[in-house]
């Protein structure tokens, strides 16, 4: 992004706080006249000091100059100060309140996006941090150096030099002859390091996702003993960003040298030029010192240019990534306007395929019906498909062909979050937020009383082992083990009621005990519900009144337990493997002895 297009985005974010910006001008402009106080007060002391001298006057016929002097001096100082103060103030105001904004903004953008955003390689959550973070960074310091640094500095420095035209126009002509050598050496030094920004900031990104990943992997990478494999791959990233920024130092400490010996070069031929015109009689010894002084006035924006420069390019390189975020509308959860209120809960799937954004196609031509009011059971091999199909009935991703209906109306009619509020959605490995134990369970239903949350926990029978935890409720959710951590996701599927209900696994983190536990409560909050359940384990699926059955992201078979079995199809070999996975047999024969004792024992 060029400059002013940053400057065109960044406005309706500064126009709320336009009075702040007027102020700001307004001390600015107020700054600029007081900078110059001292060159004048400078050159009429050295001039009347110079005249007291010549007539052989003395501390006393001078001490009334000492005074005027002083007290123009420290009066600038106070009225300065107060100028800086607002100037600074005013700035960060700017700045703070702008940056809380676009923060607000990044994060409604990221919340209305579909999955599909996430999953995409560019998106990991390292990266878009990372992008966040830099880019608000970044545009704050463009903030805070427009109104701040440079809109000060370039005011002094601009009225500086119209002073030293008017004083003497050869001396203001020596000073504008520098400035366009100092700007071409700034355009050189940006141009060299563009492609260096984004290399740099690409390697950011990758450390820490590559930070991130190790955390998330820590159990599999100490499992496998592959500490050391992982610490040389973060030292290679570490290593390309260090040469990529060392390479970027070389660069700046070059150019910044040849910088300050240009501007060295106006300040010689100021004092060379001035000097000259003293010894000619065209100007008074005290006009040396007002030259040099109106050139650092004007040279002050050079002196700071170059920091000023490389934040500006960093705000150029970090604000692409934070703005891809901002305008990535393309990704935007869809939704309609069909409101669910008299919601029965009949989806009808007609030759629906669909592919994931990272091009890997899971359905191909699939077609079923969940009748409302019935449980339903999708099974097949990991990878079949049926987590994605119910991924499409929540409406987080949408199928590329075909139809998808509910209750007859399709299903990208509904307005999204008023269907998921119909929806309770409980997966094989929920997220468990940062909080208490009542906190995550409360996400079912926000104002929910602790009495109804009790009572969910209940029914998900984790009740009483909140109870043994030394802070009860108050507990950190994320400290429990998975199963328990299961639980709570059940128990907000408790809470929230749903008239319908999908379930993927879910049970998979639970032991024997606990498994049968929450079918129970399952079986009781199936009632009069629509019920899609995706399970390995036999006693979920076999009660279902219909089962799909997927191969390879297509429907092969369909039917109740029995038919399904009869039929000696791809349900057959599933249910015969877990079968025997479980050693039903050896269990059986067991449950068969045991019987024979109870009665021998009765007998």
């Amino acid at each position: 992004m060029s400059l002013w297009e940053i400057i065109k985005r960044l406005y309706p974010y500064v126009l709320p706080y336009r009075a702040l910006v007027l102020a700001t001008l307004l001390l600015t402009l107020v700054g600029s006249l007081a900078a110059q106080v001292n060159p004048f007060v400078l050159r009429y002391t050295v001039d009347t000091v110079q005249g007291l001298l010549n007539q052989n006057k003395g501390l006393t016929q001078g001490a009334d100059l000492l005074l005027i002097v002083t007290a123009l001096l420290l009066g600038k100082e106070i009225i300065n100060t107060g100028i800086q103060f607002g100037q600074k103030f005013y700035g960060e105001k700017i700045r703070i309140n702008v940056s809380s904004t676009l923060v607000r903004d990044a994060v409604h953008k990221v919340l209305s996006y579909e999955l599909g955003f996430y999953s995409d390689s560019g998106n990991q959550t390292g990266k878009l941090q990372t992008r966040i973070d830099r880019g608000v960074e970044s545009l704050m310091k463009l903030v805070q150096n427009f109104f701040i640094d440079i809109l000060p500095l370039f005011a002094n420095s601009i009225v500086a030099l119209v002073i030293m035209f008017m004083a003497n126009v050869y001396v203001g002509l020596v000073a504008v002859a520098v400035l366009p050598v100092y700007f071409w050496l700034s355009y050189r030094q940006a141009d060299k390091l563009n492609g260096t920004r984004r290399a740099l900031r690409g390697l950011r990104e990758a450390r820490s996702q590559g930070l991130v990943n190790l955390i998330d992997s820590a159990v599999v990478i100490k499992s496998f003993v592959r500490e050391d494999y992982e610490e040389q791959k973060q030292a290679q990233v570490q290593q390309n960003l260090q040469e990529a920024q060392l390479q970027t130092r070389k660069t700046n400490f070059l150019y910044d040298g040849l910088k300050t010996f240009t501007e060295q070069i106006g300040v010689v031929l100021i004092i060379i030029l001035t000097a000259y015109l003293v010894l000619d009689r065209q100007i008074s010894i005290g006009a040396i010192m007002f030259h040099i002084l109106l050139f650092n006035n004007v040279s002050a924006p050079i002196r700071q240019l170059h920091r000023i420069y490389d934040e500006m390019n960093d705000a150029l390189t970090y604000s692409e990534g934070f703005f891809d975020i901002l305008d990535a509308n393309d990704a935007v959860e869809p939704t309609g306007q069909l409101l669910p209120d008299h919601l029965q809960g009949t989806f009808d799937i007609c030759h629906v395929d669909f592919t994931y954004p990272s091009g890997t196609q899971a359905l191909h031509d699939v077609c079923l019906t969940i009748e409302a009011g019935k449980t339903t059971a999708l099974v097949g091999l990991s990878g079949a498909g049926k987590s994605t199909i119910i991924n499409l009935l929540c409406k987080f991703y949408a199928p590329d062909r075909g139809k998808m209906l509910l209750d007859g109306q399709p299903l990208a009619d509904y307005n999204t979050h008023a269907l998921r509020q119909q929806i309770g959605l409980v997966l094989q490995k929920n997220h468990i937020f940062k909080g208490t134990i009542e906190e995550n369970i409360r996400y079912g239903v926000m104002d929910a009383t602790l009495d109804q949350i009790k009572a969910a926990a209940r029914q998900a029978y984790l009740h009483e082992q909140i109870l043994e935890l030394p802070k009860g409720y108050q507990s950190d959710a994320q400290q429990l083990s998975g199963g328990q951590q299961q639980r709570i996701a059940i128990a907000r599927l408790f809470l929230k009621n749903p008239p319908i209900i999908f379930l993927d696994e879910p049970t998979a983190s639970l032991d024997a005990i606990a498994t049968e536990q929450i079918k129970n409560s399952l079986e009781a909050i199936k009632q009069g519900r629509t019920v899609v359940i995706i399970s390995h384990s036999l006693a979920q699926i076999v009660d279902a009144d219909c089962i799909y059955v997927m191969k390879q992201g297509r429907m092969v078979e369909s039917g109740t337990h029995e038919q399904l079995y009869d039929r000696r199809g791809t349900y057959r070999e599933i249910f015969d493997a877990s079968a025997r996975s479980l050693n039903i047999e050896k269990l059986a024969r067991v449950m068969v002895d045991d019987g024979d004792e109870v009665e021998d024992t009765v007998g």
